[in-house]
């Protein structure tokens, strides 16, 4: 039985780490497809002003807290999620539990060489871990077919996409019946972390809550795009405080 946290019309499964690796076993030993996602701050405000995302991330089989604006949301409104389970953190938590009970992973996404340098990095640092298929993230509406067959024929259990949100959810969302996989995941930019093509944001930053702070250092170009941080508290504030009302 899911235990759900409405934030703002969004139900964010209120779950530990450790609950959704097993869950995702769950998914992997059941007869269909399941989805995954996993939005942080930005994404849920996004959720919050397009109504056909925020249905694609309420259809979702799980749908974590990646990132301590999601889990503040949920304080603010006193219905706090049991912890933040960042998608980075999921894939690799579910890549250390393969080595004793094997999945097949296919990684998707990236530009062009990225997933393969991160299927020769997973190799390396995940011992036991089986990389079935990689495919890059630069394709036409031409190419999806060939791409639905070459996941399908790899024999994968699990669906890395890390197309960057909200296209990797729309396009799982758009497929998942076409594809064999028994999992489906948004991970957003997993997979240039595995490749070591962008780093992980310092323990001290991701401990605080200010995994937001590192990137728009690296990434300063990010600015207007992090503007939907404080939109976002102080669109839960007005929730809070009965100045807006949730459709």
């Amino acid at each position: 039985m899911r235990k759900l946290v409405n934030i703002a019309g969004i139900n964010i499964d209120n779950i530990t780490m450790e609950q959704a690796v097993e869950r995702v076993y769950s998914f992997i030993d059941s007869g269909k497809n399941h989805s995954v996602y996993t939005p942080n701050a930005e994404i849920m405000m996004d959720g919050i002003t397009n109504k056909q995302l925020k249905e694609i991330l309420n259809s979702a089989d799980i749908l974590v807290a990646d990132g301590a604006g999601v889990v503040l949301a949920s304080k603010i409104l006193g219905k706090s999620v049991a912890e933040k389970v960042s998608g980075f953190d999921l894939a690799k938590n579910l890549l250390i539990a393969s080595s004793k009970r094997p999945i097949k992973f296919f990684l998707f996404g990236g530009k062009p060489g990225i997933p393969e340098r991160a299927h020769a990095n997973v190799i390396c640092d995940y011992p036991g871990a089986e990389i079935v298929g990689t495919r890059n993230g630069y394709f036409s509406q031409e190419d999806e077919s060939e791409i639905i067959n070459q996941i399908n024929n790899s024999g994968a259990d699990v669906l890395f996409v890390c197309l960057g949100a909200p296209k990797q959810e729309q396009w799982i969302h758009k497929h998942k019946e076409q594809l064999n996989v028994k999992v489906c995941m948004g991970l957003g930019g997993t997979i240039d972390i595995l490749a070591e093509n962008v780093k992980l944001a310092p323990d001290f930053f991701r401990n605080h809550g200010l995994e937001w702070l590192y990137r728009l250092y690296k990434e300063p170009w990010r600015f207007k795009r992090m503007l939907r941080l404080p939109k976002f508290i102080l669109y839960i504030l007005g929730i809070k405080f009965g100045l807006i009302k949730v459709k």
